[in-house]
């Protein structure tokens, strides 16, 4: 919730920052025109305070409010960051393992898992709450599954950025794509289908107890 609120915030500010760059001196402007983000932030934020006041002196001096304000959200949502992983991993040792699964995604997951642990019988229930489980749609000679639009739409879209991930980075998950699209199955269906199998993967780190977890409980028992 924090992160989240803070990156809005700091799209905000760099959204704002460039705005007022389109209306300050051209002098400025030039000074400050095809820089990266990061290099923009940085020059803005040090620009030195004028005595004078007009238009230009007051653009100046918002560049530089704005950058300092974005130089601040990006420390705290690094913060953030290194929280949220530690969180993980003291929850579940092994779900950052997992190739494509970052804080983020590992988060959203549990998140689900942890609000609902009635769904967490079997990992067929576990795809249900993730919205992964097939939908039988089939028509006449038509034999198909649709997507399950139901479940948990965090922890679907944290699935599928785990999925995007590993469509660029590992060549199993790559050759899988083109081995499933030569037999006939849309891209949009083999992302389904890799979907309902990472969910699985992470079911089984998730219904192991962690050491911190399984403590935990036998306190709250005795």
């Amino acid at each position: 919730l924090a992160k989240g609120s803070a990156i809005k915030s700091r799209t905000q500010a760099i959204n704002q920052l460039k705005s007022v760059l389109v209306c300050a001196d051209s002098a400025l402007r030039e000074a400050l025109a095809s820089l990266t983000n990061p290099h923009l932030i940085k020059r803005c934020a040090a620009l030195e305070a004028l005595d004078a006041t007009g238009p230009a002196t007051a653009a100046r001096h918002t560049l530089r409010l704005l950058a300092r304000r974005i130089q601040h959200l990006t420390e705290e949502i690094d913060d953030l960051n290194q929280r949220i992983a530690e969180a993980v991993k003291a929850s579940t040792p092994g779900l950052l393992d997992v190739r494509g699964v970052g804080p983020d995604s590992a988060a959203a997951l549990l998140i689900a898992a942890g609000d609902n642990p009635e769904r967490l019988t079997s990992e067929a229930s576990f795809a249900a709450l993730c919205g992964t489980s097939p939908v039988e749609a089939s028509s006449g000679k038509t034999q198909r599954r649709r997507l399950n639009r139901g479940g948990d739409r965090q922890a679907n879209a944290a699935l599928y950025r785990i999925v995007l991930s590993r469509l660029r980075w590992d060549d199993r998950t790559r050759n899988y794509l083109q081995r499933r699209l030569a037999e006939g199955k849309t891209r949009r269906e083999v992302i389904r289908c890799l979907k309902r199998y990472i969910a699985r993967e992470v079911y089984r780190l998730i219904a192991t107890p962690s050491p911190v977890a399984s403590r935990a409980r036998a306190a709250t028992a005795t």
